[in-house]
C-alpha cells in the first residue's frame, strides 16, 4: 500500500469531490431535459427544434464528463484531478452571474451555481486538499 492510501482521506477533499460530482450531474441532468423537452415539444421546425437540442443536451452531458471525471480522480487522490476542477469552477462562476442576471426560475439556479463553484475553489485552494493531492510549489522539497 502506498503512503496516500494508508492515510485517511481529508474531509475538504471529499467534500471537493462531492461538489464536482454535483456539477457534473446538474450538468447531464440538464442535457437530458433538453433532450427529453426537444422530444415531446409540439412545434412546427420539429428538425430545426431537434437538432438544436440534440447539440445542446450532448455539449451538457460531455462537459458532464469533465467534472466527473475530476470527482473521481479527487476522490481517488489523484494530483492531476485538481486541474479540471479548478478549472469548472472559475467557469461555473459566469454562467452564475448569467443565471442571477435572468428574470425567471434560474435565479435560484445560479445561486446554488454560484454558492457550488466558491465553496470547490475554497476547497480546492486549501492546503490540507493540496497536501492530500501531494502537489507541491515550485522549489518546496519532496522529502
Amino acid at each position: 500500500m502506498s503512503s496516500t492510501e494508508q492515510t485517511p482521506r481529508p474531509a475538504r477533499l471529499a467534500a471537493a469531490a462531492a461538489v464536482a460530482g454535483i456539477e457534473a450531474l446538474g450538468l447531464v441532468a440538464g442535457g437530458v431535459y433538453m433532450l427529453v423537452d426537444a422530444l415531446t415539444r409540439k412545434s412546427g421546425d420539429l428538425t430545426g427544434a431537434l437538432t438544436g437540442a440534440l447539440t445542446g443536451a450532448v455539449t451538457l452531458v460531455v462537459l458532464g464528463l469533465i467534472p466527473l471525471a475530476a470527482a473521481r480522480g479527487l476522490w481517488l487522490r489523484r494530483s492531476w484531478s485538481r486541474g479540471p476542477a479548478v478549472i469548472t469552477q472559475i467557469l461555473a462562476l459566469p454562467v452564475a452571474w448569467q443565471m442571477l442576471q435572468a428574470n425567471s426560475a434560474m435565479i435560484p439556479a445560479g445561486v446554488v451555481l454560484g454558492v457550488l463553484a466558491v465553496t470547490g475553489l475554497v476547497l480546492l485552494v486549501n492546503p490540507a486538499t493540496t497536501e492530500a493531492l501531494d502537489i507541491r510549489r515550485p522549489g518546496q522539497d519532496t522529502a
